[in-house]
């Protein structure tokens, strides 16, 4: 690993079950820089940083982050390095409000440094700013994405993960949080970005890495997959063969994998302590004990689904 690489990934094999996802991945990202991860629905994407984050367990391979193995390494423990993924969706308690849950995300910071770090988030996301008492659940799907990626800033992460951050979104709302990613990079946070606009992500990476049926097809840099117009235009955006996948998914019928949400299974399982910590600090200001607040956010975020 040289000293540019803040993040290497070698031979990465993973998958879910006995069905084979990721195929000897290689991949690299150096400090400050700004990679996106392409590929049609179904490649490995997803799985990908759900690996590299220790959401996943890899079956083989090495993840190196910061000059360290972290592959094998809890999830907690690596977000707490540094490596921040936002996946796919919105992941927050729909009953706290817009300041209660910047405060949870930064109850892990020495108190006199929360401040500063809170005006920092509603510098970026001047909206958040504006609903800071408003109930998180009444945001926009776009207001959900800027809180999301709002509680990964307060962390000021080395390497930020975004899955899909535009999806679903109008184009208004998607051109003020590139704008936000932007800035981002600007300042120096190294960045992986999993996009469906190829070209809003080609326009804002360095290199650029493409998936095939879970292996690198292409990697080089992202100017020169720009350049190729039928790929911007669509090409690589075919589509998986769903009987195939299907078949594969029936032959695991017999192991029953129960649904699980990354973003809300620490809170109805093993909470990270600095979660807990924070929803004891919030309990407090409540004046309710720690685990009835637990007990009713998870009740109000099942009535959401």
């Amino acid at each position: 690993m040289s000293w540019t690489e803040l993040l290497r990934v070698d031979a990465l094999e993973a998958g879910y079950g006995n069905i084979a996802v990721l195929f000897g991945v290689d991949l690299v990202v150096d400090h400050g820089e700004v990679v996106a991860l392409l590929g049609a629905n179904g490649a490995g994407k997803t799985t990908t940083l759900r690996t590299i984050s220790g959401l996943l367990p890899a079956k083989a391979g090495t993840i190196t982050f910061d000059g360290r193995r972290v592959d094998g390494t809890p999830a907690e423990r690596i977000a707490r390095m540094g490596l921040i993924q936002i996946p796919e969706g919105r992941g927050v308690f729909p009953s706290l409000q817009v300041e209660e849950t910047l405060r949870l995300a930064a109850s892990s910071m020495p108190k006199a440094d929360v401040k500063a770090a809170l005006e920092r988030a509603y510098s970026l996301f001047p909206m958040l700013a504006e609903r800071r008492t408003q109930t998180v659940g009444s945001l926009s799907g776009g207001q959900r994405q800027m809180m999301a990626l709002s509680r990964a800033v307060l962390v000021k992460p080395k390497l930020l993960m975004l899955d899909e951050p535009s999806q679903g979104l109008a184009p208004v709302v998607c051109d003020e949080l590139f704008t936000v990613i932007r800035a981002l990079a600007a300042e120096g946070v190294a960045i992986l970005l999993v996009e469906q606009f190829v070209g809003r992500a080609l326009e804002l990476a360095q290199r650029a890495y493409v998936l095939t049926k879970g292996e690198v097809s292409f990697q080089g840099p992202a100017a020169e997959l720009a350049a190729d117009e039928s790929f911007v235009a669509g090409s690589y955006l075919g589509h998986v063969d769903e009987e195939t996948l299907q078949a594969a998914i029936a032959e695991e019928a017999q192991i029953e994998l129960p649904h699980v949400d990354v973003e809300r299974t620490p809170l109805v399982a093993d909470v990270p302590l600095e979660i807990r910590l924070g929803l004891e600090q919030l309990a407090r200001e409540r004046g309710v004990r720690a685990e009835d607040l637990i007990a009713e956010l998870v009740a109000r975020e099942v009535q959401e689904r």
